[in-house]
């Protein structure tokens, strides 16, 4: 996951703008004047929608994010720019159009129920002069792009001339060209690089009931050839994405729990032209796009994920490789931050672990069954030899956090270089601080930096004392 961080990745979006406004409030009467619910309102706030959540996606993902649209020249179309401006997008090929109402989608919320939604918006195509405004800005910048997404809501920007225009610009120019399609009808994004319908858009656009492996195949297929397109591709909601580049691949979820899935569908376009910026295969990035969908469906409302937490998640699933899970001080303090804000119980134990051995292991079982996140904190080659003796460590920092990475058990390895975890402590404020047995009625380093200490028996004979006694002892 490190080569997503850090990089240059430049990507342009073109499609629907709007903003989704919200009024939150409760209701405890019924109008006088007619049999509706009066609402109070409490609270308003307003967030980027269509094309701007896959904007906002590409944002938290670290791209440097271009927008081409159309918009009203009203007070919406103006408080939308202000809105893209403050997450630093570049909107200078945001056209304005006379007399077109720039989308706000107006949400009623009482007691976290939807009482009603109300829209202000234009959904007629726009002018033939809007069209070659963006195609000829297009012309002028695109060498600079990565990637351009095409987000599609149906509210009449993407439409068939500007479509086409772009594509074959891109086309003449080696720039990927994405599409989030909308409708049944997918022939004005012929020749794109790849669409991102879901099973059920795929059902409309090609007639084709997908319900085993062949129809899947013979969906891919048809959308593939029929769209001109490179690669072929299908978002499954829990059964993953599925790709034809040759052959079909299905590549599954790896989402835990799933509480919205609001937005999935941006954030999957958004990961997949961000990891194809970079210079990523297919198969990489549709296992980056399971992931981040897995991230953001965890979430409540249309939300978004950063590389961090793309990369927390996937440590949390052990599909990394141990390095993922060994941390600084710095990385690990905005982690803890971060899951402690999502609600996550936070375990802290620490130790030599030089020899991992059973003892270890079930100790360290148990310290994860005490919450969310387990961290361990790993003394340095030269504390444990302050602590253990010149003979000791047998293993190297490096060895011993890698192999305590890899246990399903532990989330985190952070090496300390003092003789005690007090620094570490203090900084991470677990909510659970684990030690051993032995520690009973003695003074635990560190105790009052958490909210709770527990005491962890060892498992009877097992040490790394002994490991290290036997094998002297067979040597004899």
């Amino acid at each position: 996951m490190k080569s997503f961080k850090n990089v240059n990745s430049n990507i342009l979006v073109i499609g629907d703008l709007m903003i989704d406004h919200y009024l939150w409030g409760s209701c405890e009467r019924i109008s006088p004047e007619a049999p509706v619910q009066v609402v109070d309102i409490n609270k308003e706030t307003t967030v980027l929608g269509g094309a701007g959540n896959v904007i906002n996606n590409l944002v938290a993902l670290g791209a440097n994010v271009s927008v081409s649209s159309v918009i009203g020249n009203d007070t919406i179309g103006e408080e939308l720019k202000a809105m893209l401006e403050e997450i630093n997008v570049d909107c200078k090929n945001i056209i304005t159009q006379k007399g077109r109402k720039t989308s706000k989608k107006s949400r009623v919320i009482a007691s976290s129920q939807q009482v009603i939604r109300y829209d202000k918006e234009s959904k007629e195509n726009i002018e033939d002069s809007s069209v070659n405004k963006i195609l000829d800005n297009l012309v002028d910048d695109i060498r600079t792009y990565d990637v351009i997404i095409l987000s599609d809501y149906g509210k009449g920007v993407l439409r068939t001339a500007l479509c086409q225009g772009i594509i074959g610009l891109a086309k003449e120019n080696n720039v990927k060209v994405l599409v989030d399609p909308k409708g049944s009808d997918f022939s004005k994004y012929n020749g794109a690089y790849l669409l991102t319908p879901n099973k059920k858009e795929a059902i409309l656009a090609t007639g084709i009931e997908i319900q085993d492996d062949k129809t899947l195949e013979d969906a891919l297929l048809k959308l593939k050839k029929e769209c001109d397109l490179n690669i072929s591709l299908i978002t499954l909601s829990e059964d993953g994405i599925a790709t034809y580049d040759g052959e079909v691949k299905v590549f599954p979820t790896v989402a835990k729990e799933v509480f919205d899935v609001t937005g999935a569908g941006d954030t999957v376009i958004a990961s997949i032209a961000f990891a194809l910026s970079l210079g990523k295969d297919i198969e990489e990035t549709a296992r980056f796009a399971n992931l981040a969908a897995g991230v953001v469906v965890g979430k409540i409302g249309s939300a978004t994920v950063s590389i961090d937490e793309i990369e927390e998640y996937e440590a949390s699933l052990h599909k990394s490789t141990s390095d993922a899970h060994i941390k600084s001080f710095d990385e690990i303090n905005k982690i803890v931050r971060r899951c402690s804000g999502n609600g996550k119980k936070i375990v802290f134990t620490n130790g030599c672990f030089d020899i991992l051995h059973v003892g270890h292991v079930k100790y360290l079982q148990v310290a994860k069954s005490f919450g969310d996140i387990l961290v361990v904190g790993l003394n340095s080659d030269a504390s444990v030899s302050r602590l253990k003796g010149p003979t000791r460590p047998v293993n190297p920092a490096e060895d011993r956090a890698y192999i305590l990475a890899a246990l399903e058990a532990v989330d985190f390895v952070v090496p300390f270089t003092e003789d005690t975890p007090h620094d570490l402590i203090k900084m991470i404020q677990p909510d659970v601080l684990v030690k051993g047995g032995d520690y009973k009625g003695k003074d635990v380093v560190g105790t009052e930096f958490a909210s709770e200490l527990k005491l962890v028996d060892f498992v009877d004979g097992k040490s790394t004392t002994k490991t290290i006694q036997k094998i002297q002892g067979s040597q004899c």
